[in-house]
């Protein structure tokens, strides 16, 4: 499995966060990863969105994630479920989160992102992503960070 976590305190609320994060086509604009979006469907706390990733600069197959909101804590991200990510299946599965805590100052945020790689993909995937995909989370937490200070 890959992991990548960046931990990052913002100078705004844990809800300011999480409402920028959940605002999926605002987020694209910092987050290089999930672009183009294709397609949104809001209702409350549940995004669903489909996206052409780009995972270490490599283009993936079509997407489809939910994040579902915690108000005031997190959102958690996962692949949406069958029939939905075949072809992405057949290679990963995937899951990530944002974790928010108030801090003095602001909000810690935690950024995760996992991915378990079928064995005869992750031998080879693994080393290869994993210094580029951590540099592309922290740039990501850069600029949200960027982004959230600035408005």
């Amino acid at each position: 499995m890959l992991t990548v976590t960046v931990t990052e305190t913002i100078s705004c609320t844990p809800d300011e966060l999480l409402e920028f994060v959940m605002d999926v086509e605002r987020y694209a604009q910092i987050d290089k990863k999930i672009r183009p979006i294709r397609c949104v469907r809001r209702d409350g706390d549940l995004t669903e969105f489909g996206f052409r990733p780009s995972v270490a600069g490599l283009p993936g197959p079509p997407t489809v994630s939910q994040m579902r909101r915690t108000p005031g804590e997190r959102i958690d991200i996962r692949l949406a479920p069958p029939p939905a990510n075949r072809l992405s299946r057949l290679t990963t599965d995937f899951d990530a989160s944002f974790v928010c805590t108030p801090v003095e100052g602001g909000t810690r945020l935690i950024r995760t992102l996992n991915y378990r790689f079928k064995p005869w993909l992750g031998w080879l995937a693994e080393p290869l992503l994993r210094h580029r995909l951590n540099a592309d989370v922290q740039e990501e937490v850069r600029l949200a960070k960027q982004h959230l200070e600035s408005s």
